[in-house]
């Protein structure tokens, strides 16, 4: 199905109020809901006929004996036909309403999410995101399109209340005097309700991120045994939200038994003074039937007019916490003009400064150039940085102080879109979709052929085990992947990549869980996929090494130093030292690492040509 925008977007003006935020969704539907609430206003005037009818019945066909009963038993049966039909169009044309804000809403919340910087998803929970991307949602929507109704619900006061002043204006008054102590009471208990409704919202959002977090991490905690510490950890947030939900029924209880039993205390004064007005005279029964029927017809809406105050603090609180993450303006989006070229991959990296948003320092005046077409693997300890150079390069993050230049640009100049097109970054843990093995390769090329996929995966070191599974290619693999094993799931990325054959290539340990002999494989053709292409290896293979033409040493987030491998181990006690940490039992031999001519034959695949002029 193709994607439709939303018709409307929230104002982005935070000084206004919630509802008036909202507005444009409303309005973007407002004939819809238009339709439903003149519908519903004709169900109530049919309705609020059908007592006088009643009332004209008894006093003239039975007290009286003087008109026909049966026609006024039609007038009721018509009535009653036709405030069904009245009433079923607008409940559907209502849902209608509610359905189409409701996708507005989430198309609203998701595209935000999707623009949303690395740096935002390093700060903010999962599980609190799917909280307001969900409950949060539906509260808003409830209130949008079920609020407008209820309020013309409640009009059926007034259009009783004008009828029974038509009828007899004292008794109407007394019918009505108990109003004005139902809207104090309403004002008085929205007041109570918003704080717990905030605090309702909070925490289901918590419980919903230990859901979310032991769920996908479900691998972890059966692998400890902590199953029995993390259901105590649930407990504790089920908990929290079961007081948060128990303090919001005590309040309700206390609230609305008044707010939906006062009018019955209106019938009952309408009994004794219309009772009263009937033996003096000055009324009759059929009146008094009838203004029971208004009476009680003036319950529901009071009901749910308590309803509404309770949705209203809900929807106020839910549409705060929504508003929380649409107010969160991304840093790294495309500028006004980008400039949109093909890129070559000449990357410059000019006394680069970066720091994650935990305080980590991963850049501190990073220098680097990589020309065109040229190969370099990056070495370093754990925590030098290696990664987050890749990530400036795609512009994941912007560095804090210095420039990443491509071609001259300052990658912040270029279009986004176009930028992250030409740079592939293949990471260490690479993440699979739950869908076909064909469409996660396909995934930045959903137009591909097969056998493009084919030759992708081919080069990637992945046909053989993917041409063994079950399907095929149209094997599904499971969620994240999980169904494969680790070395299968960084060939499936390593073909995502090269279908996509950007100029740019970054190899984030992308072979790290793949055996030596696979691997062996797979540098034998990117060495012929990589001609011509700017690739940085983030290595720490002495095999993975060897693919590059160039080596930078990293520490503390700076270039210490470069050169060739041979080089660097005569002359760099530091480069030496990371190699015998990551490569303890296998030989130093920069004779086989500087060999560029694999003795394997290396099968042609049919990728289109990458060589930049």
């Amino acid at each position: 199905m193709t994607y439709r925008a939303p018709r409307a977007v929230i104002d982005p003006d935070p000084a206004k109020s919630w509802l008036r935020r909202a507005f444009p969704l409303v309005a973007a539907h407002k004939r819809l809901l238009l339709t439903s609430l003149v519908l519903s206003f004709v169900g109530l005037v049919v309705q609020v006929q059908i007592p006088n009818v009643m009332r004209l019945g008894i006093d003239h066909a039975i007290i009286a004996r003087g008109g026909d009963l049966g026609r006024y038993v039609w007038w009721v049966v018509g009535l009653a036909l036709g405030q069904t039909v009245v009433t079923y169009l607008a409940r559907r044309y209502l849902l209608r309403t509610a359905y189409e804000i409701e996708y507005d809403l989430r198309n609203i919340m998701f595209a935000h999410l999707i623009r949303m910087p690395f740096g935002f998803y390093d700060r903010v929970q999962t599980g609190e995101l799917m909280s307001r991307s969900s409950s949060d949602i539906r509260a808003v929507q409830m209130y949008l399109a079920f609020g407008p109704s209820i309020l013309v619900q409640c009009t059926i006061a007034g259009i009783a209340f004008v009828l029974m002043l038509t009828i007899n204006v004292p008794l109407a008054l007394v019918a009505m005097v108990t109003m004005p102590v139902i809207g104090l009471l309403g004002v008085a208990m929205r007041k109570a309700i918003f704080p717990i409704s905030w605090l309702i919202q909070a925490r289901l959002a918590g419980l919903a991120t230990v859901v979310d977090e032991n769920i996908n991490g479900v691998r972890i905690v059966k692998a400890f045994a902590a199953e029995g510490r993390q259901l105590d950890t649930l407990a504790t947030a089920a908990d929290r939200v079961r007081w948060a939900y128990l303090t919001d029924a005590r309040i309700r209880s206390r609230w609305s038994p008044v707010i939906e039993n006062l009018p019955r205390l209106g019938l009952a004064l309408v009994l004794l003074a219309g009772g009263w007005l009937v033996f003096d005279g000055r009324t009759t029964v059929g009146t008094i039937v009838a203004f029971n029927t208004y009476v009680l017809m003036l319950q529901p809406p009071f009901r749910m007019l308590g309803m509404m105050i309770m949705m209203g603090q809900r929807a106020a609180a839910s549409a705060q916490r929504i508003y929380e993450i649409l107010d969160t303006r991304s840093d790294v989006v495309s500028p006004p003009h980008p400039v949109r070229v093909d890129l070559r991959g000449d990357l410059h990296l000019d006394h680069v400064r970066f720091t994650y948003a935990n305080g980590t320092v991963a850049l501190d005046g990073l220098d680097l150039r990589v020309r065109a077409g040229e190969t370099v693997a990056v070495v370093g300890r754990t925590g030098s940085g290696k990664s987050t150079l890749g990530r400036l390069l795609a512009r994941y993050y912007d560095a804090d102080s210095g420039t990443v230049r491509i071609d001259g640009h300052d990658v912040r100049d270029l279009d986004l879109a176009r930028l992250r097109e030409q740079v592939g970054i293949v990471p260490d843990e690479p993440f699979l979709f739950s869908v076909s093995i064909r469409d996660n390769i396909a995934y930045g090329r959903p137009d591909a052929s097969l056998d493009e996929v084919v030759a992708a995966a081919v080069a990637a070191g992945a046909d053989g085990f993917v041409r063994a599974l079950p399907q095929g290619y149209d094997t599904v693999v499971g969620e994240r992947g999980y169904t494969l094993s680790g070395g299968q799931r960084q060939r499936l990325a390593i073909a995502r990549a090269l279908l996509v054959n950007p100029p740019v290539l970054v190899l984030d340990d992308a072979t790290s869980a793949i055996d030596v002999t696979v691997e062996h494989r797979i540098h034998a053709a990117l060495r012929d996929l990589m001609r011509g292409r700017t690739t940085v290896i983030v290595a720490h293979r002495l095999s993975t090494i060897g693919l590059a033409d160039r080596v930078v040493l990293m520490e503390a987030g700076r270039v210490v130093a470069e050169g060739s491998h041979a080089h660097l181990l005569a002359t760099e006690p530091r480069y030496r030292a990371v190699l015998a940490e990551r490569n303890p039992t296998a030989p130093v031999a920069p004779v086989v690492l500087t060999d560029r001519n694999p003795t394997a034959p290396v099968a042609p695949v049919a990728l289109a040509d990458r060589n930049p002029a």
